[in-house]
C-alpha cells in the first residue's frame, strides 16, 4: 500500500533515508528546492541512488495522470520511464491545489494536464539543471557542455549516474525559470508507444484500491439511508439484528440522515441493516415521482425563461423566427442519471497514536474530508492524513461538495472509542438508490430557416436542476443567477449562428444532484447537435457541410472544430455507409477539446440497432500520452452510448426505484463493434480528454437513428423511446 504522511514527515522521511534532492512550485510559480523552504511542495523526489518518484497531485481513478504528469517529469529530466515512478500527495490544499479550482486541492474537469503541464515540466527541469549544475562544479566543466539522457550525466570527458550528484545538487539555488525542452526534443511526450504506468498491478492485482484497505482489528459499517431524500432517522430498534453473527451495534447518526450499522464483516453488516426497524421522519422528505418532476420541467420550458443567457434581444430572435421560411422545433427531455462506477463507494477511516487521523480513500478532492474531518474531530488539519488510494472509476461520484461517504465515515467513527477502525463499505444498491445523480433537465428549441436554407433565429430555453447553486463552487460557475453548468455547450457553442437567444430556468432538486461525466454537455451537445441534424435536413444539406458552414470563421474555435468534423468524415467515409447501413455526426467542444464523431448503424429501430462503429477525431492540444488519449475517449464513447440506450433513473414518491445493474443496465462489450480514434496533432497547450468524448457519442447515435428511419429521438432512454438494440 502506498502511504500519505504529513508533510513535515513527507520532508523528514525522505531526508533521513539519504541525500535527496526536493524540487517543487511555490503558489507563485517560482521553482525552488527544499532545504532552508522546506515548506516547498515537492513534485519531483531524486534519491542518492538516482531514484526518481514523481509526486503525483491528482487522483488516479482510471483517466491516467499518474502516467501522464510521471511523464512530464521523465521527459524534462531525461529518463526513460522505467526509471521514474510515482506516488500521490499528501492533502494539502496550499501547495497542491489545482491551479483551476483555487485554493482547493482536487482533480475533476478534466483539468489534471491542463492544469499541470507547465507546473511538473517547470518541476522537472529544475531538477535537471541542478543535476547539471552540480556536475559541472564537481568536473569543472561547463555546463553548456553536459547532457543528462537515460539518468546518465554525460560530458565531453566523463559520464556518471546521476544520482552521484543529488546532495551536491540539493544544496544549489533552484533557476526561477528553467529551460523547457523545445518539443523537437521530445522524446517521451507525444509518443504513442509510452504506455500507462498502473496497467500491470491492475492487470496482476498487487494494485491496492481504496476497497481492498483492510487494517488490524477494523470493523466495517454500512449506513441504513432514507428511500426519499431529505428524511432524517428518529430511533432504533436492533432487536431482529441482534441473532446474526458479526454484528456489532448501530447507532443514529449525530446528522440524523441514517443509521450506522457496525459488524465484523460486510456480509454481517448487510444482514443486520436488512433487520433493523428504524423510524423515519419524512416531514420534510421528497415526495414527488418522475412524472411530476418531468412536467415540471416542461411547464418551465413553455414559460418565459428567468435569464436571458446570452443577453439576447428576445422580440428581435422571435421575430426573425416567425417570419422564417421553414420553423424547425423540437423539445427534449433528459432524465435522472447515476454514475454507476465499478467500484462503490468507499473508504476507512483510523485513529494515529498521537491522537490524530488517516483517511485511507480514493479522494477526488482531498480538501473536502479533510476540512469536514477536521470540524468533527475538532482536529487541526496537521493531525489529519488523507491516503489517496487508486479508484475503480468516478465519472463525478467521488468528489461531492458536502464530502457525503467522507462525512458518514468520521461521523461513524466517533461514535466509537477509536481503538478500532472503521471502514465505511456502500453496496451497489447503495450507489443506486442513495447516491447523487446527473439532473433530469429539459431544452426546447425554434429554428428559422431562410429560403436558401440558412439559420436566421435560433431560440433555445432549458430548465432544470442546477448543481452548482448552493456549493463551496458557487462563485465560480454562477454569475448573474446563471449556473453555467446549465447551458455550457449552446450559448458559448463555436457555432457562429446569427440571431439566437439561450434562455435558462432552475427547477427544484428532486435529489441530491452532482456533476457527472462532462456534466452540462452531457445534455446540451444532444441537442445542439440534434437540432443542427434537423436544420440540415430541412436545409436539404449535407449534415457535415452544414455544419462546416457555421464553422466557417478564421478564429480558432471555428478551425479547430472544423478541423475535427473534416477529419472524422474522411476517416468514416462519410457518405459512403455499407448498403443497410448509416451514419450519424455530431462535433462538440468540451473543457477545452474539440471531438468529433461518426456512428454507423445497421438494422432500425422497430428490428435492432447494431452499433457497428464510432469514428473519432480530438484535438486536446498536446497529446502527452496519445495512448492514454484514445483510452478515454473509447471509455467517454462508450459511457455516453450505453447511458443514452437504456439508462435513467426514476422516482415514485421520492424513492428510487432501480436497485441494481439488471434494471441500471452498464455498456456491454459487444454493444459497440468497433471504434476508430485520432489525435490530431497540435502545438496548443493540454486539454481536457477525460470528459470531451462523452458528449457527441449519444447525438451521433441518434442522427445515425434518425438517417435510416426518420425517427427522431428527443426523450431518452432510447430503448424506451421507440429503439431496440441487438
Amino acid at each position: 500500500m502506498t502511504l500519505s504522511t504529513s508533510r513535515r514527515g513527507f520532508l523528514q522521511g525522505a531526508a533521513a533515508a539519504g541525500a535527496v534532492l526536493f524540487v517543487g512550485v511555490k503558489p507563485s510559480g517560482a521553482i525552488a528546492a527544499a532545504g532552508e523552504a522546506t515548506q516547498l511542495n515537492p513534485f519531483v523526489r531524486i534519491g542518492a541512488d538516482g531514484s526518481v518518484t514523481a509526486i503525483v497531485k491528482h487522483f488516479e481513478m482510471g483517466q491516467g495522470p499518474s502516467t501522464g504528469l510521471t511523464t512530464l517529469i521523465a521527459e524534462e529530466i531525461g529518463l526513460t520511464m522505467d526509471q521514474v515512478d510515482y506516488e500521490f500527495a499528501p492533502s494539502n490544499p496550499e501547495v497542491y491545489n489545482n491551479l483551476l479550482f483555487g485554493p482547493f486541492q482536487g482533480t475533476g474537469g478534466s483539468t489534471a494536464m491542463a492544469n499541470s503541464f507547465e507546473q511538473y515540466r517547470k518541476a522537472g527541469a529544475a531538477a535537471r539543471e541542478m543535476i547539471l549544475q552540480a556536475a559541472a562544479n564537481d568536473w569543472g566543466a561547463d555546463v553548456s557542455t553536459l547532457s543528462l539522457e537515460n539518468g546518465v550525466v554525460r560530458g565531453p570527458d566523463a559520464q556518471a549516474p546521476m544520482g552521484d550528484f543529488v546532495a551536491a545538487a540539493a544544496q544549489l539555488e533552484a533557476p526561477a525559470e528553467p529551460r523547457l525542452k523545445d518539443p523537437s526534443e521530445f522524446r517521451l511526450i507525444g509518443n504513442p508507444d509510452v504506455r500507462r504506468l498502473d496497467s500491470a498491478i491492475k492487470g496482476n492485482g498487487e494494485a491496492m484500491f481504496a476497497m481492498d484497505v483492510y487494517l488490524p482489528n477494523q470493523m466495517i459499517a454500512m449506513i441504513a439511508r432514507p428511500e426519499q431524500r431529505g428524511a432524517q432517522a428518529v430511533s432504533v430498534d436492533d432487536s431482529g439484528a441482534q441473532d446474526i453473527k458479526g454484528y456489532i451495534r448501530s447507532a443514529v447518526l449525530p446528522n440524523k440522515a441514517g443509521v450506522a450499522v457496525y459488524a465484523e464483516n460486510t456480509w454481517a453488516a448487510m444482514q443486520a441493516r436488512m433487520m433493523l426497524d428504524i423510524e423515519w421522519d419524512t416531514s420534510a422528505a421528497e415526495t414527488r415521482s418522475s412524472d411530476e418532476i418531468e412536467a415540471e420541467i416542461r411547464a418551465a420550458l413553455d414559460a418565459e425563461p428567468t435569464y436571458n443567457v446570452n443577453k439576447a434581444d428576445v422580440a428581435a430572435v422571435n421575430a426573425a423566427i416567425d417570419s422564417a421560411a421553414q420553423v424547425v422545433e423540437q423539445t427534449f427531455y433528459f432524465p435522472l442519471l447515476a454514475h454507476a462506477p465499478m467500484e462503490p463507494l468507499n473508504c476507512t477511516i483510523e485513529q494515529t497514536a498521537d491522537g490524530g487521523l488517516i483517511l485511507h480513500d480514493g479522494a477526488q478532492m482531498p480538501t473536502g474530508p479533510h476540512m469536514a474531518l477536521a470540524q468533527i474531530f475538532e482536529l487541526p488539519m496537521e493531525k489529519i492524513q488523507i491516503n489517496t488510494m487508486l479508484a475503480g472509476g468516478s465519472f463525478g461520484r467521488r468528489t461531492t461538495p458536502e464530502a457525503d461517504y467522507q462525512v458518514e465515515a468520521g461521523l461513524a467513527f466517533v461514535m466509537t472509542d477509536r481503538t478500532r477502525p472503521v471502514k465505511l463499505v456502500w453496496s451497489r444498491e447503495d450507489d443506486l438508490r442513495s447516491g447523487y445523480y446527473r439532473p433530469a433537465f429539459g431544452h426546447k428549441v425554434r429554428i428559422g430557416l431562410n429560403e436558401s436554407g440558412e439559420i436566421v433565429g435560433w431560440d433555445h430555453r432549458v430548465a432544470g436542476q442546477s448543481i452548482m447553486k448552493g456549493t463551496p463552487f458557487e462563485s465560480f460557475a454562477v454569475h448573474d443567477g446563471v449556473d453555467h453548468s446549465s447551458v455550457e455547450g449552446t450559448y458559448d457553442s463555436p457555432y457562429m449562428i446569427p440571431t439566437a437567444h439561450f434562455g435558462l430556468t432552475d427547477t427544484e432538486k428532486a435529489t441530491s444532484t452532482l456533476w457527472w461525466r462532462a456534466v452540462g454537455h452531457t445534455h446540451t451537445a444532444y441537442v445542439m447537435e440534434v437540432m443542427m441534424d434537423m436544420a440540415a435536413k430541412a436545409a436539404g444539406a449535407d449534415p457535415v457541410e452544414f455544419r462546416l458552414g457555421y464553422l466557417s470563421g478564421d478564429a480558432p474555435d471555428q478551425a479547430r472544430k472544423a478541423a475535427v468534423l473534416r477529419k472524422a468524415a474522411e476517416m468514416a467515409d462519410w457518405g459512403n455507409a455499407p448498403a443497410g447501413h448509416s451514419q450519424g455526426v455530431a462535433v462538440h467542444k468540451s473543457f477545452g477539446s474539440y471531438v468529433a464523431e461518426v456512428v454507423e448503424i445497421s438494422g432500425n429501430p422497430e428490428d435492432g440497432v447494431k452499433i457497428e462503429k464510432v469514428t473519432c477525431a480530438v484535438d486536446c492540444g498536446i497529446a502527452v500520452n496519445p495512448d492514454i488519449v484514445k483510452a478515454q475517449m473509447e471509455g467517454g464513447i462508450g459511457y455516453g452510448i450505453g447511458h443514452v440506450m437504456r439508462d435513467k433513473i426514476t422516482l415514485t414518491g421520492g424513492a428510487v426505484d432501480q436497485f441494481n445493474f439488471p434494471d441500471y443496465e452498464p455498456l456491454r462489450i459487444g454493444d459497440i463493434a468497433q471504434i476508430d480514434v485520432h489525435v490530431m496533432p497540435s502545438a496548443e497547450a493540454p486539454t481536457g480528454v477525460g470528459e470531451p468524448g462523452t458528449p457527441p457519442a449519444a447525438p451521433a447515435l441518434a442522427n445515425a437513428i434518425a438517417a435510416s428511419s426518420d425517427l427522431r429521438i428527443a426523450s431518452l432512454p432510447m430503448n424506451e423511446n421507440g429503439v431496440s438494440f441487438v
